[in-house]
């Protein structure tokens, strides 16, 4: 466990995740849960038991019993069936989950197709929930915008424990399996907060407090990329939401560390294969 660093703040503050509830009580029988491109979802099984299944070749088991109180979280669009008793169904409150950036987001990416957990082993879990199923047994003023933000508070929580406990929660490489790692978390953290800075190897080993060779070789092995690879696909999803904000190229270039607008469009080439305006154009006619 990594203490007295905040793994999360700057990266979520960049690319947030809402809430919206939409279902709230008994579920029997079949329920099938269509993708919706951006968004995820969050389940909460309150009591019972059910069957969740999947088609081949989405990333997640065909077939998951679920056998007690448990979140089931999607971080990226992906149909699945929920199997419940015809009768006497199991109790839930569901959540969809909007990313910002969509499958661009980088916790979307970084994330397993799902996400299983068993409520009682969230330490901490039981005071957001208590106040979540509050707010759901009747009708009050602003309850629908408090129980988003419950949403949005358990998913932090389950993040939370996803990077405490990278083996349990199934992490592959990439961004959680790296943030999981301290020592790699202090670098990360670091360019999550100034995404600007003239980061160099050295500097970025420093930050992590081992040498160039140990600190490049551990990072490509829990990311999946080089250091340089990583700031680059930093810097460029940052742009991207910038873009989409109406910001123009030249200030988003000298807020990320670039000597010129040129250069971060060279970037887009290289990552996307369109110029920074033809991608703009294309993620506005998404939108």
């Amino acid at each position: 466990m990594t203490q007295g660093l905040d793994r999360l703040s700057a990266l979520m503050d960049r690319f947030r995740v809402r809430a919206h509830m939409f279902h709230n009580g008994p579920l029997c029988g079949v329920t099938h849960f269509t993708p919706e491109a951006g968004l995820g979802f969050l389940h909460v099984m309150r009591r019972g038991t059910m069957v969740v299944t999947h088609r081949a070749g989405t990333g997640a088991p065909r077939r998951v019993e679920v056998n007690e109180p448990s979140l089931v979280f999607y971080p990226r669009p992906l149909a699945h069936d929920f199997h419940n008793a015809p009768v006497e169904g199991a109790d839930f409150t569901c959540a969809t989950l909007a990313f910002d950036g969509g499958a661009g987001h980088p916790l979307a990416r970084a994330l397993p197709a799902l996400v299983v957990l068993p409520l009682a082993r969230v330490q901490g879990l039981e005071h957001t929930l208590a106040l979540l199923f509050a707010e759901t047994q009747q009708v009050r003023c602003g309850q629908r915008l408090l129980a988003d933000r419950l949403f949005e508070v358990l998913l932090l929580q389950l993040l939370r424990w996803l990077l405490d406990h990278p083996p349990d929660g199934g992490t592959p490489e990439g961004l959680l399996a790296g943030l999981a790692e301290p020592r790699l978390a202090r670098a990360l953290a670091a360019v999550h907060e100034k995404p600007g800075e003239a980061w160099s190897l050295e500097r970025l080993a420093q930050a992590a407090g081992m040498s160039r060779s140990a600190f490049a070789l551990q990072f490509k092995q829990k990311v999946g990329q080089t250091p340089a690879d990583y700031l680059a696909t930093w810097r460029l999803a940052i742009a991207q939401a910038e873009l989409r904000g109406g910001h123009s190229l030249k200030a988003i270039a000298a807020r990320l560390g670039y000597a010129n607008a040129s250069a971060l469009s060279r970037l887009f080439v290289q990552k996307t294969g369109v110029s920074p305006r033809d991608w703009a154009k294309g993620a506005k006619a998404i939108s």
